[in-house]
């Protein structure tokens, strides 16, 4: 047992120093190796964010809650609804293990222009939200955050994997795995069996 495990180490070990050997010789690109170091991620926790106040967050703090993931704007169509049954569903369960990440976007018809100060002001103020609120981010495209490329490729869309529009939901169970994705238009209450389905389990 203790060879098949100092064998696997040695495996491990020369992968990586080929990699970088590839790397430092222009064979393999900086993207390739992040693409690499995602696909081998296993949960959420394997992921470091920036709050909105531009600290480091690393997820794996929320071990063991239920979590769910959404993309937000302030000048949505469906703000004001999402907002106030996400508030709900908070306020409901976060005493259970229940947590809300929030990450603005700005890439759906520019509806979160404003900078993190005055989202986080927006949020506070005119939604009530007591929800965490992250940093700004691309969840599509070449610049999309690593934990955005993460999720969906643990659940893609119905028309492929990328996010379609504001309020796109994820939800996370105690583990860290993504469960399921949800589209903007559906209401976070409609959720709520299935945050109740996780919470109770083990």
């Amino acid at each position: 047992m203790r060879f098949f495990k100092f064998a696997n180490w040695i495996s491990l070990l020369f992968l990586c120093l080929s990699a970088f050997y590839c790397y430092r010789t222009g064979q393999i690109s900086p993207s390739f190796l992040l693409n690499m170091a995602e696909q081998s991620s296993n949960s959420i926790y394997d992921f470091t964010v920036k709050d909105i106040r531009g600290n480091d967050v690393s997820l794996s703090q929320y071990r063991g809650k239920v979590l769910l993931i959404v993309n937000v704007a302030s000048q949505c169509g469906l703000t004001q609804s999402n907002y106030k049954e996400l508030n709900v569903l908070y306020e409901k369960y976060k005493n259970q293990g229940f947590e809300i990440l929030a990450f603005p976007c700005n890439q759906f018809a520019s509806q979160e222009p404003g900078s993190n100060e005055e989202i986080q002001e927006t949020v506070c103020t005119r939604f009530k939200a007591e929800f965490p609120i992250f940093d700004k981010v691309e969840v599509n495209g070449k610049n999309a955050a690593p934990i955005y490329r993460f999720l969906k490729s643990q659940k893609g869309g119905i028309f492929g994997d990328g996010i379609k529009w504001n309020f796109t939901k994820f939800l996370v169970n105690k583990e860290g795995k993504v469960v399921d994705r949800y589209a903007p238009t559906t209401s976070p209450f409609k959720i709520e069996k299935d945050i109740q389905s996780l919470l109770q389990s083990a």
